[in-house]
């Protein structure tokens, strides 16, 4: 029976750190499923206002491509320019 007692005693403070780890992940997880669920519903939120909205004419469309894109500025590149 001591041996038992001794064994358990060992064993004691892993478990309980596992528990705790056990808990605490299991919050992380929780939380990130409400995060993700109330995101949806926000991205909902916004695609139906954004849907609603009248559409704008393609003149302000061309402006807000112009502004979202990656390309350089129009009117020459950097091999253009050279040193004299």
């Amino acid at each position: 029976m001591e041996a038992f007692l001794e064994v358990v005693g060992a064993l004691t403070p892993s478990v309980g750190v596992g528990l705790i780890f056990w808990f605490a992940m299991r919050k992380v997880i929780h939380a990130d499923r409400n995060e993700r669920v109330a995101q949806a519903a926000l991205d909902r939120q916004q695609l139906a206002e954004h849907a609603s909205e009248p559409a704008r004419g393609s003149a302000a469309r061309q402006v807000a491509r112009s502004t979202l894109s990656n390309s350089p500025p129009s009117g020459g590149s950097v091999e253009d320019v050279t040193d004299d």
